[in-house]
């Protein structure tokens, strides 16, 4: 059914694994449409109880957006993938009222924290890694990553990762409160699937309730999010983003003008 995805579902578990590991599970165009399709599916198979995202392979989650698909864009055209992502997949898996849990096996980048972020908590294998490195190409992050972030670790180590790209390892990532749980690689799915059949043993209009209601209260600024996507499409504007999505496809360094 998918070209991009694999699913599978097993005891009311949803598994939704993305299935690009040549290209580091990238967010493209077509990932980000066969997502949109698998959470509707989500929505409306009662079948489905609790859902794992997950990336193929055992390097990466999500490494981050597809940056080939970047270099056609101006402004609107930013702001236009961004609010696509966020309308198709990000906040229809923020607000599902099933849970959906990332399970994140290696690099979670750019889109790809963002993607597990999205999620309603997350579970990481010990040779993850987590960062927002959108500076580097002259972009911020557009998927919801200044405003969650914010909201798992607090307005200082977030200002912090975003300003220097830097990423963190899954321990790290743990004691900020990113990830509520470190396992080995192998036990992953495992303990995922342990938690969520016993979220399935409760009452799922309460844990759906649950959901919306601790969303509700992070939800300080109300129009942060649109904030965003205008932000990160201003960017596809900058002489600076030509050069660092430019300079990322060339594999060389950037020389930022601030331009």
């Amino acid at each position: 059914m998918y070209q991009t995805l694999l699913t599978g579902l097993e005891n009311g578990i949803f598994t939704i694994t993305i299935n690009r590991p040549d290209k580091m599970n990238a967010l493209n165009k077509d990932v980000i449409n066969e997502l949109g399709a698998a959470i509707d599916e989500v929505y409306a198979n009662e079948a489905i109880k609790t859902v794992i995202i997950t990336g193929a392979g055992e390097k990466a989650f999500v490494a981050g957006a597809d940056i080939s698909e970047f270099s056609a864009l101006n402004k609107e055209g930013g702001s236009a993938l961004a609010k696509k992502g966020a309308d198709v997949v990000f906040n229809k898996i923020e607000n599902c009222p099933k849970p959906i849990v990332a399970a994140i096996n290696g690099f979670a980048l750019g889109g790809g924290c963002e993607l597990a972020m999205s999620c309603h908590f997350r579970l990481a294998s010990e040779n993850a890694k987590f960062g927002q490195p959108e500076v580097n190409l002259g972009l911020i992050p557009g998927y919801g990553g200044t405003q969650r972030l914010t909201q798992l670790i607090g307005k200082g180590k977030a200002m912090e990762l975003m300003m220097t790209g830097d990423m963190i390892d899954a321990n790290e990532a743990k004691s900020l409160g990113l990830v509520n749980h470190v396992v080995a690689l192998d036990g992953l799915l495992a303990k995922t699937k342990e938690i969520l059949q016993k979220i399935q043993l409760k009452a799922p209009l309460a844990v759906g309730h649950v959901i919306a209601l601790v969303n509700s209260a992070t939800k300080c600024t109300p129009t942060g999010f649109d904030e965003e996507i205008e932000r990160f499409g201003a960017c596809f504007e900058s002489e600076d983003m030509i050069e660092g999505t430019t300079a990322f496809l060339e594999k060389r360094k950037p020389a930022f003008k601030g331009k």
